[in-house]
């Protein structure tokens, strides 16, 4: 049976990434070497769609490419990285808990503010400005 393969155009829109940047992921060494049809194009097994899935997941984890690199490179290394390995994701998914929180915080200042435009507490004289207090030693000097 013939392994089905996957141009670089396919790749691209599967995963909604651009061409550019998996020949760069490649140059750069995060992708292993790409082989090539004899006409030159790159194509894609379903070996390299598995390695590719792993860096887009690390990628949206918002890891830079420094220690995506560190991490392909200690994959390529073996078993004798696994505690090394372990470590630069927990230290990843520490660093995403924070940012949820982050982001949690934002949703709910968002949904509070909105919440006072729905119920017209907003127009009410309820500002942003007078309910956070901001400028407020300002005005009191004048």
């Amino acid at each position: 049976m013939v392994e089905k393969t996957y141009t670089i155009t396919e790749v691209s829109q599967k995963y909604n990434i651009n061409a550019n940047t998996l020949r760069y992921y490649e140059r750069i060494g995060l992708l292993p070497r790409i082989p090539r049809q004899s006409n030159g194009n790159r194509y894609f097994t379903e070996d390299l769609l598995k390695w590719l899935e792993m860096i887009i997941c690390l990628r949206h984890s918002d890891i830079s490419i420094e220690r995506l690199l560190e991490y392909a490179n200690l994959l390529r290394q073996g078993e004798g990285t696994l505690d090394a390995r372990e470590t630069l994701l927990r230290q990843q998914l520490e660093l995403l808990y924070k940012k949820k929180q982050n982001l949690q915080r934002s949703i709910d200042r968002l949904e509070h503010k909105i919440a006072l435009y729905k119920s017209g507490e907003i127009a009410e004289g309820n500002s942003y400005y007078e309910e956070y207090r901001i400028f407020a030693d300002q005005s009191e000097g004048d």
